[in-house]
């Protein structure tokens, strides 16, 4: 090129670069969708297959009626709990004395959750006695947040009590029912956030170490992927509310400065599970870099302990024993006697076999918080964990047949008492189906004069007919989109509450690659359904399902709805 003169150098290479940046865009253009699989597809070609489904879907516009909203539709605390027999006993004592103990599941479950189980037996199998009479012990596993309400409602009250910690004993304490400390541990263990490695390794890179601090600062700064349980019934997921408040403002964990922390922390938090399952699939799934989980289930895991780093943080999680009201003095014996047998060399032998008295040094990073505190700090969660973001959802109610009697019954009760759990400046709509989908309640704010309308339009279903279950959900997600375009930073969700059954309209197979583009949860609340059916579509973006007979639906709902409305 040394004899072209200087304009037809600089014409050349014009000329080069606008050949390349040519060839760049067509690449782009041509390659943007190379890699998706048959499910996997833009957001053009959701709209246009949601577009032809709907186009063979019958569709009937509901005209919504009022329905006076009074005290009545408000279940009492007592009411809302399932009958005990939902949760039976672990271990049956039977006898003279025996005394009834509430378990955390971690202790009082099945596999490597079963120390307390364990111990209890050795326990009964001993002979002691009292006075005379033979002594026995009776376990029953109940999360730390339900038994809590169990014992506050009066609805079912145990002799004693161990939660995973002692924050439960205080809200006890606080809702105004005597609980006396028998022991501040029965076996030690600690909570902990549970960082990939890969993730570990960068936190470490930039802030040095890993506290609830860092861990704050950076999932508020969208550095981390940080998933946690509902803090109403999960003892790791309460936990880790508190740090995070605590961490804000280590003066007043209640303070505007700590609400405001939160704030800012919580509007990057991609989930707060409904339960530890789920918060799991989501971990395995790539979507968290981050999760909370005790440490006694952490090393019981080889696959968690090769994936991710184990840090504990806040107060520790040392199973403590309460009795539970006025014992009689046997029954205050046997509950002594006990507390001791768990203490025994071959009992905290048997701890550290099932995982526990790991992380002995650690100490407690909190300062001691009174129980109407803990309280107060749930009620903050729920007031703010979704940072000022409103929820765009629609429930799609079975109506079909197989749902007619005690299902439909179930349905509607627990849909009117749980609208007590919306926060008001949510977007709630209603759509139910047999072989027909009905629209009974356009997407409105829920004030109360949708709340009036919500509560007509569930009254008036009725079951009957055949099942188009994911014609339903496709009219669903429809309004969600459509209402996204005026509440753009609002934040879509589904609730199907069905059977399970389908058995008319388009397949799970025809939507799932919509709701995988979408990107929106579908939880799925199964009435003596199938549950296998409803999995596949809440798993498609890792939602929830509630396997929830008509006894604990209201229950389930009720906590459901705490943690994500």
């Amino acid at each position: 090129m040394k004899n072209l003169s200087a304009t037809k150098k600089i014409l050349i290479f014009v000329g080069i670069a606008v050949i390349v940046f040519g060839i760049v865009i067509a690449g782009i253009t041509l390659t943007k969708n190379i890699g998706m699989s048959d499910e996997a597809i833009t957001e053009e070609q959701a709209a246009d297959k949601m577009s032809k489904i709907l186009s063979g879907i019958n569709v009937t516009n509901v005209e919504p009626r009022k329905a006076s909203i009074t005290d009545e539709d408000i279940l009492s605390e007592e009411e809302e709990l399932p009958d005990i027999a939902s949760y039976p006993l672990t271990v049956t004592g039977n006898a003279d004395i025996n005394i009834e103990i509430f378990s955390s599941p971690e202790k009082a479950g099945e596999g490597t959750d079963g120390w307390i189980n364990e111990v209890a037996k050795n326990f009964n199998s001993e002979g002691y006695k009292v006075n005379g009479k033979k002594i026995s012990v009776s376990i029953r596993s109940v999360s730390s947040g339900l038994a809590v309400d169990y014992i506050k409602s009066g609805k079912y009250v145990p002799d004693a009590i161990t939660p995973s910690n002692e924050f439960w004993g205080k809200m006890i304490e606080a809702g105004g029912v005597e609980v006396t400390l028998k022991k501040e541990k029965l076996a030690g263990n600690v909570a902990g956030i549970l960082l990939s490695k890969s993730k570990y390794d960068e936190i470490i890179k930039k802030y040095g170490s890993v506290n609830m601090k860092v861990i704050s600062e950076a999932t508020a700064n969208n550095e981390i992927a940080m998933g946690y349980t509902n803090p109403f019934v999960s003892s790791t997921g309460f936990n880790f509310l508190i740090s995070t408040l605590y961490s804000y403002d280590a003066d007043d964990l209640l303070s505007e400065k700590a609400i405001e922390g939160f704030k800012g922390f919580q509007e990057n938090v991609p989930l707060v599970s409904f339960n530890t399952l789920q918060m799991r699939t989501s971990a395995a799934s790539g979507s968290l870099d981050a999760f909370v989980m005790e440490y006694q289930s952490y090393v019981n895991d080889p696959t968690l302990k090769n994936d991710y780093v184990f840090t504990p943080f806040g107060a520790r999680h040392d199973n403590p024993m309460y009795a539970v009201g006025k014992l009689s003095s046997d029954k205050s014996a046997v509950l002594e006697k006990f507390c001791e047998y768990c203490l025994t060399d071959k009992s905290q032998e048997l701890a550290k076999k099932y995982g526990f008295n790991n992380n002995g040094n650690y100490k407690s990073e909190l300062p001691n918080i009174d129980g109407n505190s803990l309280l107060r700090a749930q009620k903050l969660y729920k007031e703010n964990k979704n940072s000022g973001r409103p929820i765009i959802a629609v429930f799609v109610a079975d109506t079909s047949g197989s749902m007619a009697g005690e299902s439909i019954n179930a349905l509607q009760t627990s849909l009117i008492n749980s609208m007590q759990y919306i926060n008001k400046d949510n977007y709630i709509g209603l759509v139910s189906y047999n072989n027909r989908v009905y629209v009974n309640l356009p997407i409105a704010k829920f004030d109360l004069n949708q709340q009036s309308l919500f509560k007509g339009a569930v009254l008036d279903l009725d079951a009957n007919g055949q099942t188009a279950t994911y014609d339903a959900v496709v009219v669903a997600l429809d309004m969600i989109q459509k209402a996204m375009q005026d509440n753009p930073d609002a934040k879509p969700m589904l609730f199907l509450l069905s059977d399970g059954e389908q058995n008319t309209g388009c397949s799970l197979n025809d939507i799932s690659s919509i709701l995988d583009t979408y990107k929106i949860p579908v939880y799925t609340i199964g009435y003596n359904a199938n549950i296998a059916a409803l999995n596949q579509l809440s798993d498609i973006n890792e939602a929830a399902t509630i396997n929830a007979d008509s006894d604990d639906i209201i229950y389930q709902l009720k906590n459901l709805f705490n943690s994500e409305m």
